[in-house]
């Protein structure tokens, strides 16, 4: 990977800052922008509802972005629908999965909020959500994965890579036993898609959910992947245009699938423009992308320590390379907000404060929050001094 022209393509970076927040929110390069442009500009129309030149360019254009999107996570075409972010991607499956009093939804103790409040607003069906916790050092435990694993299981609802550590769990594995179990699998790739190779076959999960902000894409787009047979057993909750192919005063035929799931005017510039943020990483090869991420947090992590001995806690664990490329951590002796802050003010470096759409991680643990510096394929060697140059002056402010 060229740094420099990878740095090129971020206009934002040219202004001095250092971002570090990319878990929450990417960069968006040249090239997205110039495509959804392109839309806007030159056929700016309805893709599928217009009979003309412009309807058929934005048709031709929107159909390719879906084909883009399979073909980044190894899904066909039919198998993607769009959605608007990852969390409207799992409100889906909760509001259109028929479950029934007594079926029981199984995640972890760290998912982020779009992964735990739609279930837990099923319990008024009798649905129950139920907690795997995490070793001690907040990695998956299998042992009680599998004890947790009963025939009432009916949705296994688990984050891939934690937004609040950036610890990748065994999707694979986890899918085969509830596979085993007879349990369906929804995985939460916000944070795995955008900084790793996905292949849905090979793990074989049923629903993949995540977002388009995160992987250099627009805001506002978001995707679930369903295998073939699982969105057969999904009914829609959301009606309307688009979604239908017939209708009468007193009845309605739903289009297909992928269709009869995406209700009303879709974001045709935002999903024209996150294929191109597809093509774009394809073009770096995410194996380049997760060495200079593994590196990179590496430097990081080393800084933190040479802190000194509990001058800065790491949440999760001490291994940099089993955090993907996020790094949670608190000074001794300093408001996570506050050394946020201080950062930005001091080095212009941007970082997340706070408890990460995580609360009920951070409650149990009776943790306030953290800072969270978050890596990716736009950063480097330069970001991560400066960050440690901020640090440790902010340190002798304490």
């Amino acid at each position: 990977m060229n740094a420099d022209k990878v740095r090129g393509d971020f206009p934002v970076l040219s202004k001095g800052v250092v971002y570090l927040d990319s878990a929450c929110m990417s960069l968006k390069p040249r090239q997205v922008v110039w495509k959804m442009n392109e839309y806007y500009n030159e056929y700016p129309a309805c893709a599928g509802r217009s009979n003309h030149r412009l309807g058929e360019a934005a048709k031709n254009a929107y159909e390719d972005a879906r084909k883009t999107i399979a073909k980044l996570i190894g899904a066909k075409p039919e198998e993607i629908i769009f959605t608007r972010n990852t969390t409207e991607a799992i409100n889906l499956v909760a509001h259109s999965l028929p479950l029934k009093k007594g079926d029981v939804v199984l995640g972890t103790d760290k998912e982020h909020n779009s992964n735990l409040v739609p279930w837990q607003l099923l319990a008024e069906k009798g649905v129950k959500h139920t907690v795997v916790f995490s070793k001690s050092d907040n990695t998956f435990d299998m042992d009680k994965y599998g004890a947790l694993l009963k025939k009432n299981v009916r949705l296994v609802s688990m984050v891939h890579t934690s937004n609040l550590d950036g610890v990748t769990n065994p999707a694979k594995e986890i899918v085969k036993k509830a596979h085993d179990n007879g349990s369906l699998v929804l995985l939460d790739g916000a944070q795995s898609v955008p900084h790793q190779r996905i292949d849905v076959h090979r793990l074989d999960v049923d629903f993949l959910a995540f977002s388009g902000h995160k992987m250099l894409g627009p805001t506002g787009t978001g995707i679930l992947y369903a295998r073939k047979d699982a969105m057969e057993k999904l009914r829609p909750f959301m009606a309307g245009g688009d979604t239908v192919a017939n209708t009468t005063y007193d009845s309605h035929e739903f289009l297909d699938p992928p269709e009869m799931f995406e209700a009303g005017l879709q974001d045709y510039a935002g999903f024209i423009g996150l294929a191109e943020a597809a093509r774009y990483l394809q073009s770096f090869g995410f194996e380049n992308i997760e060495r200079l991420e593994t590196n990179l947090n590496r430097r990081l992590t080393e800084g933190l320590v040479s802190l000194g001995p509990g001058a800065a806690d790491i949440i999760g664990p001490k291994d940099s390379s089993l955090r993907s490329s996020i790094t949670s951590f608190n000074l001794k002796g300093m408001d996570h907000h506050q050394a946020a802050l201080m950062l930005d003010k001091i080095g212009s470096v941007m970082v997340r404060s706070g408890q990460h759409c995580v609360h009920s991680w951070f409650n149990a643990h009776g943790i306030k929050g953290s800072v969270r510096a978050s890596l990716y394929l736009y950063n480097n060697e330069k970001d991560i001094d400066v960050f440690m140059e901020t640090i440790k002056k902010i340190a002798k402010l304490r």
